[in-house]
């Protein structure tokens, strides 16, 4: 395989993770309602999240950031430390930290579309082929989308595995919401 097959092939199964993501990313039922075979630590950390804390110090709970990205939207950025007692559901930790996601016409609860208003419907967005405004009506589209990274208290950022509604984080972790146009940037800055 040759290197731009290779890059071809790589750029496209990371769009296609990132709809998979998306899809999974807003599903309210889960992150308010912990199933039956979650372990009971989850439901009590879930339950026991409390108000999110502003204090530019070390971050005991989860540390929440919303990056515009490449959009370079300030008024959606955001970065904010969420007291958590054990692993808790990234909606959850999100909702606890006031971020407002929001899904769209047709996957209204199953997509994030917006987050903190952004990007707003009149915003032009720029990408390899030309501009793009995001309607909110369907999947949002596969080079402009947010994405959902989670980092360990000690290590590196890494591609969720899983939707906002099911993926867990405990205290000392890192959760990111990160726009991403044409595949940049490639994962959080910091």
């Amino acid at each position: 395989m040759t290197l731009t097959k290779l890059r071809t092939a790589s750029a496209g199964s990371l769009a296609a993770a990132g709809l998979l993501l998306t899809l999974a990313a807003c599903s309210t039922p889960a992150s308010t309602q912990p199933s039956s075979s979650a372990p009971a630590s989850s439901a009590a950390a879930s339950s026991s999240a409390s108000a999110a804390s502003t204090s530019d110090g070390p971050c005991a709970g989860v540390k929440v950031i919303v990056d515009s990205g490449a959009l370079k939207q300030s008024a959606a950025d955001t970065s904010t430390c969420v007291s958590v007692d054990g692993p808790t559901v990234a909606a959850k930790v999100l909702e606890e930290a006031k971020v407002k996601t929001e899904g769209t016409t047709q996957y209204p609860n199953e997509l994030v579309c917006r987050v903190n208003g952004v990007p707003a419907a009149d915003f032009d967005i720029k990408h390899k082929d030309g501009t793009y405004r995001e309607e909110c009506k369907g999947m949002p589209a596969a080079f402009a989308y947010w994405s959902l990274w989670v980092k360990p208290a000690s290590g590196d950022w890494a591609y969720a595995q899983e939707g906002a509604a099911t993926q867990q984080v405990k205290p000392g972790e890192s959760l990111e919401l990160l726009f991403q146009v044409d595949g940049a940037p490639a994962a959080p800055a910091s």
